[in-house]
């Protein structure tokens, strides 16, 4: 199949997906695909990956390593005319031309629905979940009232408008404050007194207008991927240092990955079930990733569900893939030929 893969984008997260991008379109190669690197953002304008087919007889690789700090976007937006334009130039042209659109987007654009919905009127496949469950998945408040009404456990939340008078007095500490429509712990903060707020909700006003004020859980820190309707082996995710911030997601060593996660079987099957519920509660697709902190008294509150889950060297549902005996490169093309076969 002829595959573009499109990463990148003009998004907080751009490093990591261009990271995912990278092996994404390695595996596919591997599996006999001519694949296309496409940076949503710069298009046919980018000057380091040519927008070109390219096969595993080309002897081409990709690689992006996701640096320690978030991408400078301000640079980015000026070296390219959009013109106002969140999508490069001749990247539809050239999506529709394609088999199948793997994205490998993550963050803004890439989840919240937006890209999703325009593909559908132009006709074009793509991998993930469609436009509504995107929609949901991304909006942090959306989905957490889904959770909570269909009797998914989540941490207590209030969600704020950034640039309204906000009442902070019925605020528990400690708590977290992390920006409404945003992953990979992008503008999250941990709060353990007051003086600490007004700065957090100042870091995460960078990323977004809304935020939510969420009741901090102590415990473990869970996983658990989504494939073509199963649930994954549970992935316990102990960072190393402070919580799983965006430095420890994605710099090797700082985190430690145990997978299938050492828990007993009724906190597994507790977590996997719960997973496959809010997967369907959010109306998600071929394959999601649901994040989960487990309590002292064993209960399993949902964090929040991933539409398209990282795909870097440290990602986690690549690992859970490979404990239940499916390869990273097997994982790829099953995304994208159930994409295909739409």
């Amino acid at each position: 199949m002829k595959i573009i893969v499109l990463a990148g984008g003009l998004s907080p997260e751009r490093d990591v997906s261009l990271s995912s991008g990278a092996l994404i379109a390695n595996a596919l190669m591997a599996k006999g695909h001519d694949v296309m690197l496409l940076d949503l953002y710069l298009g046919i304008n980018n000057t380091q990956i040519e927008p070109v087919y390219v096969n595993r007889q080309s002897n081409k690789t990709f690689s992006y390593l996701v640096p320690e700090q978030e991408p400078d976007l301000v640079t980015i937006k000026l070296s390219v005319d959009n013109q106002g334009s969140l999508i490069g130039a001749g990247v539809i042209d050239l999506c529709k031309q394609a088999d199948v659109v793997f994205l490998a987007l993550h963050g803004s654009i890439g989840e919240n629905g937006q890209l999703q919905a325009l593909l559908d009127i132009k006709g074009i496949k793509y991998t993930g979940t469609d436009y509504v469950g995107s929609l949901l998945a991304m909006d942090k408040d959306l989905s957490k009232r889904l959770m909570f009404s269909n009797n998914v456990l989540t941490p207590k939340w209030k969600y704020v408008d950034l640039y309204k008078k906000i009442n902070l007095d019925d605020i528990g500490f400690p708590c977290v404050v992390k920006p409404a429509n945003c992953g990979s712990s992008v503008g999250v903060s941990i709060v353990d007194t007051p003086t600490q707020l007004r700065p957090a909700l100042n870091l995460a006003k960078k990323y977004d207008n809304f935020a939510l004020i969420e009741e901090k859980i102590v415990g473990r820190e869970f996983s658990v991927g989504i494939l073509n309707g199963k649930a994954l082996p549970v992935i316990e995710i102990k960072p190393r240092l402070g919580f799983y911030d965006y430095k420890n997601k994605y710099q090797k060593g700082l985190t430690k990955e145990i997978c299938p996660a050492k828990i007993s079987d009724e906190i597994c099957a507790l977590l996997q079930n719960n997973a496959l519920k809010a997967h369907k509660i959010l109306r998600l697709g071929f394959y999601s990733r649901i994040d989960f902190l487990l309590d002292q008294n064993n209960q399993a509150y949902c964090l929040e569900a991933n539409t398209l889950p990282g795909m870097t060297p440290t990602s986690l549902l690549p690992q859970e893939a490979l404990a239940s005996g499916i390869s990273y490169d097997d994982l790829c093309e099953k995304i994208a030929l159930a994409a295909f076969a739409k």
